[in-house]
């Protein structure tokens, strides 16, 4: 599945095996999060995460930012 474009946003959701795996995903994502320090906005329901991206200060609109996070997420996924 790949990302939608939507209201100036790229949202995807994930669908885990369980509720561990999404949140072992999560902490790993979150230190790639932290090194290029921007955030998604993202939850967790049970075995899925949701995550939209977006850059605030750029006016709510895609950047770059964003497509490098998207990329980012989709390696970890891949890799769990």
């Amino acid at each position: 599945m790949s990302w939608i474009n939507e209201n100036n946003a790229l949202h995807k959701t994930y669908t885990f095996a369980d509720f561990e795996t999404a949140m072992h995903f999560m902490q790993i994502a979150s230190k790639q999060i932290s090194i290029h320090n921007h955030h998604p906005e993202w939850s967790n329901v049970y075995n899925k995460v949701s995550i939209k991206l977006t850059t605030h200060d750029a006016g709510n609109t895609i950047t770059e930012k964003d497509e490098m996070l998207a990329v980012m997420f989709d390696e970890v996924y891949n890799s769990i």
